[in-house]
């Protein structure tokens, strides 16, 4: 349930500014595919959540960017401090066909989970966000499967420790799903279920 337009009145402008200057730009430079990404779709629906103030929505793309931003930032970091990747999917940092401030847009994975959190401690968080980021995952995992394996939209092709397919389309989906949901969005929604209190609006 939102809360109304009134609980982020600075942000939600704030938001609007950069979704004015982030949603074309990856549009016309990475593609409309990219978008599918876990983590642009975060951005849209975090943008969706500001303005609606709506806790479920917000709660959701915690749950999702959290553990995202802290890959980011290991993966950028690790690159800057040994000159190889630790996780990768951040090697188009350092692609210099694109324009550095382009490739600096992609800094909201910093700055997207404290705004989230932010966001939650003025809110609270819905605890029904777990089930609907897995719906949201599950979705796009398959939406992913009918794009081209070497984009590997999401890991839908291909594992990103392994590089690898854990069997046919089914078994490897299913097997993603299980990883991301069960090792990464299950302990954080522990965590933020202990920091954040229960919005008013669901008690």
């Amino acid at each position: 349930m939102s809360l109304g337009s009134n609980t982020f009145p600075v942000l939600r402008w704030a938001s609007l500014c950069w979704m004015l200057v982030w949603l074309p730009t990856y549009f016309r430079v990475w593609g409309w595919a990219n978008l599918l990404h876990l983590c642009d779709v975060a951005v849209i629906l975090s943008f969706i959540g500001i303005w609606s103030a709506n806790p479920l929505l917000l709660s959701s793309q915690a749950v999702n960017s959290l553990a995202a931003g802290l890959f980011w930032i290991l993966d950028v970091g690790w690159r800057l401090t040994t000159g190889s990747f630790l996780i990768g999917g951040t090697d188009y940092m350092w692609a210099a066909r694109y324009p550095l401030w382009v490739r600096l847009l992609s800094s909201f994975h910093v700055g997207l989970p404290l705004v989230l959190l932010w966001t939650l401690r003025r809110v609270g968080y819905d605890r029904r966000a777990l089930g609907l980021e897995a719906a949201i995952v599950a979705g796009l995992l398959i939406v992913s499967r009918f794009l081209p394996a070497e984009l590997n939209m999401n890991y839908a092709y291909r594992d990103p420790v392994f590089l690898r397919a854990w069997g046919p389309a089914p078994v490897h989906l299913m097997a993603a799903f299980l990883v991301i949901v069960g090792m990464v969005y299950w302990p954080t929604h522990l965590l933020l279920s202990w920091l954040f209190r229960v919005p008013a609006a669901v008690r």
